[in-house]
């Protein structure tokens, strides 16, 4: 059985033009220790998905259909008091802004006992204790421990944060782009103590980013979201031998050390509105290689190798689709069709 399983999760915002469809039909299945990276352009529903699994989506947002299964509980129609026992004993978040998420007027030491205390009994002796080994091991000094959040540099808040989610050891740890706003040199960092947990630790994760790097470093399994549904999905092979076109933009779009001189070239145009979205592929009005068929009809998810699913009407000219998604003239629709 898998730890966590989301199966045709609809999560849905009201807005003053109407209902937004943020999340439409996707299902995905995260079993103990794997990494699953969610991957995609920033409005596609990433963070939309971690909210709905935890239980913590904005009044305006409702979860409008599907089932998600931690551990073979569905959470989906539990009330507050019974989500608030599965979070951060069971699936804990480290989110995108520290800054948001750590209260600036108590110590960092305080809000992590308080994480404990609503969840376990534990003697104050012992409770200094973990939080002392849980700072050495996310690279903080245990001695700045009774310190403000103010008074740690953004990465450090990030590692405090990393920290909290691991104070109840969690089988479960949802990070959603958890090195946004850092630089460079602190992101590697704050990555590698992500890497450590999954390696040393065992933890299952979901990593939430739009950074292809991070997800083809990091993740046993890559889900690729576009408008609220997945695209692709699959092992390094999605990126290595994409099949959807949408996938083969965000590919030609990100630098490749290993070719240098290679052009990066954008995908033209802009997401669909999600309160009135396309009849058929939500990408469709974006893809060089689209066909009337994709303006009308959705494509289901096919299997195209063992583990690996991609929405697509034309899978079977994706290795033609591969050579011309590297000509920027293909994305410039001078060479339009499939």
């Amino acid at each position: 059985m898998a730890l966590l399983e989301v199966e045709d999760l609809e999560v849905r915002y009201r807005t003053a033009a109407g209902e937004a469809q943020a999340v439409s039909s996707i299902s995905f299945a995260i079993e103990k220790g794997m990494c699953l990276g969610l991957v995609g352009e920033s409005g596609c529903g990433k963070s939309t998905v971690a909210k709905a699994i935890l239980g913590i989506l904005p009044p305006a947002g409702r979860i409008a259909g599907g089932t998600i299964r931690y551990d073979g509980r569905d959470l989906v129609g539990m009330t507050p008091a019974e989500l608030r026992r599965i979070r951060w004993q069971h699936i804990a978040l480290v989110p995108q802004s520290a800054m948001n998420g750590l209260d600036p007027v108590y110590t960092v030491e305080s809000q992590l006992h308080e994480a404990i205390t609503a969840h376990q009994r534990m003697p104050t002796a012992q409770r200094r204790r973990r939080i002392a080994e849980l700072f050495a091991l996310v690279g903080l000094e245990p001695g700045r421990v009774r310190d403000y959040p103010h008074q740690f540099s953004g990465g450090m808040r990030q590692r405090a944060m990393i920290a909290m989610a691991m104070v109840l050891d969690p089988p479960l740890i949802v990070a959603d782009e958890p090195t946004t706003g850092l630089d460079v040199l602190v992101q590697d960092q704050i990555l590698q103590q992500i890497r450590q947990l999954h390696d040393q630790f065992g933890k299952a994760m979901l990593l939430i980013t739009h950074d292809m790097a991070v997800v083809a470093e990091n993740c046993d399994r890559i889900a690729v979201m576009y408008a609220g549904r997945i695209m692709e999905y699959g092992g390094e092979a999605v990126f290595r031998m994409p099949y959807h076109p949408y996938t083969l933009g965000l590919c030609n779009a990100f630098p490749d050390i290993a070719d240098r001189g290679r052009a990066l070239i954008s995908i033209p145009g802009t997401p669909p509105n999600l309160v009135a979205p396309p009849v058929g592929c939500r990408f469709h009005a974006r893809c060089p290689f689209a066909t009337s068929l994709c303006a009308d009809t959705v494509p289901p998810l096919a299997q195209v190798a063992p583990g690996h699913v991609v929405a697509c009407h034309h899978v079977d000219q994706a290795e033609r689709f591969r050579e011309r998604a590297a000509d920027p003239a293909t994305w410039r629709n001078e060479t339009p069709g499939p």
